[in-house]
């Protein structure tokens, strides 16, 4: 890197291999979010970055099954959805295998120089197995407690999430309620419990003020922007949200997306719909069918509080405007 600038990486479509290599091209760091994906096309992913370019990859790390998975059909009948099957779900999010083809594919020379975990933490041994293969381990957090726990792990860097941030919280849990508390504070408070690791600012970074402002505060070496890049040419966003984003609009944090706590452009359901249980990943799976056809009421565009902020173009030129105002 020669700009301590990195392209968040943002499950579902935005992030793509174009998009990671443009980044690293232009001096920054992309990422391939390789959470929602299934093996193969994360295997396929990493191929595609074989050459002269450095990049990360991120996974969801495996989550408990729901404490209360009658909550599915419960909601379903009350929102008159249809009801998912909850045993259809992988509660691991393929992370054993995924990490299996990060290992290939170190081996076979396309491979990561970061892994980062989203969720939770990778365990002690799985960072030794990284470092061993010449691979950094970073955690998501999103509470000073959770950031001693990941430094006790032997991780190289923290990535830690405010508030601000588009996209899914980075909580340990589903059922957790989310650090509300700014980013910059956030960030201190990491920083006041004794952790000394490196740090990356998540959340809302979209101007450049942002941008210095956030590489001032104590521990900060580079900072992670999702929203910035939503628009880039190499992105792999949506028409549907290509134009929701330009159109924008207010933000809103609610477990009325997927049932996980996530920052997008609030909808007619978002409104109406403020308590929504802990139930993710299966609230997307009952509001698929009428996203696909293209219904604003339930919109899922996710995004950070800056998504006035957010121009098209090619990704290099968005490192420019953000490094160099």
């Amino acid at each position: 890197m020669t700009t301590p600038i990195i392209a968040a990486p943002m499950a579902g479509g935005p992030s793509t291999p174009a998009l990671a290599r443009a980044v690293g091209a232009a001096g920054g760091l992309g990422f391939l979010a390789l959470g929602t994906t299934t093996v193969d096309d994360a295997a396929r992913q990493m191929a595609g970055m074989a050459g002269p370019v450095t990049y990360g990859v991120n996974l969801f790390a495996p989550q408990e099954p729901l404490a209360e998975p009658g909550q599915v059909a419960a909601l379903a009948q009350e929102l008159d959805l249809a009801v998912p099957s909850v045993d259809e779900v992988d509660y691991t999010n393929g992370w054993a295998k995924k990490l299996s083809s990060i290992f290939a594919a170190v081996e076979a020379g396309h491979g990561p120089a970061v892994v980062s975990s989203t969720f939770g933490a990778f365990s002690a041994e799985e960072v030794a197995r990284l470092h061993a293969a010449g691979v950094e381990a970073w955690v998501g957090v999103t509470t000073p407690e959770d950031a001693v726990i990941a430094e006790r792990l032997g991780v190289d860097a923290l990535v830690v999430q405010g508030p601000e941030a588009g996209g899914h919280r980075f909580t340990w849990s589903v059922e957790e309620e989310p650090d509300q508390r700014p980013l910059s504070d956030l960030l201190a408070a990491v920083r006041g419990a004794g952790v000394r690791l490196p740090l990356v600012a998540s959340g809302g970074i979209t101007t450049p003020a942002q941008v210095a402002q956030a590489l001032r505060l104590d521990g900060v070496v580079a900072v992670s922007c999702g929203t910035a890049f939503l628009l880039a040419d190499e992105a792999g966003t949506s028409e549907h949200n290509r134009a929701l984003l330009t159109r924008g609009g207010i933000t809103t944090s609610t477990r009325a997306f997927s049932g996980r706590y996530a920052r997008g452009l609030e909808t007619e359901f978002t409104r109406r719909h403020p308590e929504v249980p802990p139930v993710y990943p299966h609230l997307n799976r009952m509001l698929a069918q009428r996203r696909a056809t293209g219904d604003e009421s339930v919109a899922y565009c996710l995004v950070g509080v800056g998504v006035e902020d957010v121009r098209p173009g090619p990704a290099a030129e968005v490192i420019d405007r953000l490094a160099n105002g």
